[in-house]
């Protein structure tokens, strides 16, 4: 197989893998539902969060680790607060009824924190915090994660990459969103180069097994993800494990499984917080606020080495553009991965140029 990228329309790429999930016995409705969400990922430049991920999913059902039919339940549900079981079933299909669960709230409270555990993998936080932005409301997300961290000034792993996402209503502007891990950057960028036969990862991205820096990429996936500004990214990667974990009764720390291992189901939790803007002032005018705020911070002269200022979301956005017009590239190693995975479960693999 040739190693150059593979490029492919979103359109055929949600329809691979929906056919490669349905295959594996996932509803139609939640085959759709993952494919959508991953391939959202790699249209916005999020690869480490897109198709990539689509061979461990199929292998953690194949194998029983994750439960395709599976809903979760409700275990309570007071005023703004609402407590979730994901009973380890698909993560995005767990985290669109918690999604939905938290506009519905929000909408009549103002408010709702919704915390769910014995979940799954649920993609990028992103697409989750945009689903309570399209309600009009204020959204975060957050998750913890496999254990591939080490707590600042220790070298063995005992925090996942505890993503932090808030995605809030555009206006004219694209809308303001932020979606980052509390490491330097998200595991899936580490595996990514693995996958592609990347010999080699940019500086800061990981540490090897004693905590001293690496861009060797075997070196890395042994060892330690950087965390994210020191102590800090610490900090808020232990904010993000409270929140999520101890507070819904899920997973800790190296409780958890991860996609990459077989014989354990994941038992990830999540958090989903949403914010009613009407409750404080008109969207209308809320997004005016927003658009009147990213002007004053792209209005900034650009330091030296820089044509422009970016704001949270505005290089996805503009990937995503360029993304839809001329094809999603897929690294060499992901489509062979996918293709395996077809020919295991007889499905066809689209053809691509």
């Amino acid at each position: 197989m040739s190693t150059a990228e593979v490029f492919i329309t979103a359109d055929s790429l949600i329809a691979f893998a929906e056919a490669l999930l349905n295959a594996t016995r996932v509803s139609p409705d939640k085959s759709r539902l993952v494919a959508v969400s991953l391939v959202a990922a790699n249209l916005r430049g999020v690869d480490s969060h897109g198709v990539q991920l689509l061979p461990y999913y199929l292998e953690q059902l194949e194998s029983g680790d994750m439960d395709a039919n599976e809903d979760g339940c409700v275990l309570s549900e007071n005023g703004s607060c609402l407590h979730y079981n994901g009973q380890n079933g698909i993560g995005q299909a767990i985290a669109e009824i918690c999604c939905r669960h938290a506009v519905r709230i929000a909408s009549q409270t103002g408010l709702s924190m919704v915390v769910v555990r014995d979940s799954n993998h649920f993609g990028a936080a992103a697409f989750w915090a945009q689903k309570m932005a399209a309600a009009g409301q204020i959204g975060i997300v957050m998750c913890n994660a496999s254990a591939l961290v080490a707590p600042w000034q220790g070298k063995e792993p005992r925090l996942g990459t505890n993503p932090i996402c808030m995605a809030v209503p555009g206006g004219e502007a694209q809308p303001w969103l932020l979606d980052m891990a509390t490491t330097t950057v998200a595991a899936g960028k580490i595996f990514k180069a693995m996958i592609n036969g990347k010999a080699e990862i940019p500086a800061g991205w990981a540490m090897d097994s004693e905590g001293v820096a690496t861009t060797d990429t075997q070196t890395a996936l042994q060892g330690l993800l950087m965390p994210l500004g020191g102590y800090k990214g610490s900090g808020l990667a232990m904010m993000t494990e409270i929140l999520c974990a101890v507070l819904s009764g899920g997973a800790m720390s190296t409780e958890l499984g991860g996609i990459r291992f077989r014989g354990k189901p994941v038992q990830v939790s999540q958090m989903f917080l949403a914010i009613d803007i009407v409750r404080f002032l008109p969207v209308n005018e809320f997004r005016a606020r927003m658009d009147r705020l990213i002007g004053i911070m792209k209005s900034t002269a650009p330091a030296s080495g820089f044509s422009e200022v970016l704001v949270a979301g505005e290089p996805e956005w503009r990937l995503e553009e360029e993304r839809r017009r001329s094809g999603i590239p897929v690294g060499h190693g992901t489509w062979k991965a996918l293709c395996e995975a077809a020919d295991r479960l007889g499905v066809a693999a689209p053809s691509v140029p």
